[in-house]
């Protein structure tokens, strides 16, 4: 359940809503990667965890940096800041949140989300992804 949600409305779901917005015709406009993490640039990266349907990664990113918009199909992604400030934008519904050293936030799947560094120094967090096969699905 994320900060800022006691209700974990943002967990529940409306999963065909985020797939039928990238799908024409019943042909999907998006092709999932299965590894993304060398699609956007960050000032470090480290995987501590991966097992089948789970992983656990950190990343760094400078006051500059994102992780652009793009949804997982099965895999929610939970943020818990280490260090700085990351500000979460989300969609369906629109929604942005701002976290702080100690902070969690959860983005159920299908939900489009974009991460960007809220601060003037770099921000480090790490990110709890799953249960489910890992896939990242880019929105232009």
């Amino acid at each position: 359940m994320g900060q800022g949600d006691p209700s974990g409305q943002h967990q529940t779901g409306v999963r065909l809503t985020a797939t039928a917005l990238f799908r024409r015709n019943g042909e999907s406009l998006m092709q999932p990667l299965k590894d993304a993490s060398r699609n956007y640039e960050v000032e470090r990266r480290s995987c501590y965890a991966a097992r089948p349907g789970f992983r656990i990664a950190e990343l760094q990113i400078s006051p500059t940096q994102t992780v652009p918009w793009h949804y997982h199909s099965e895999v929610q992604d939970t943020f818990y800041v280490i260090n700085g400030k990351i500000r979460i934008f989300i969609r369906e519904p629109e929604e942005e949140v701002c976290l702080t050293v100690g902070q969690t936030y959860a983005v159920r799947p299908g939900r489009p989300h974009l991460v960007t560094n809220a601060g003037d120094t770099s921000a480090v967090f790490l990110v709890l992804q799953g249960i489910g096969e890992h896939d990242f699905v880019a929105i232009a």
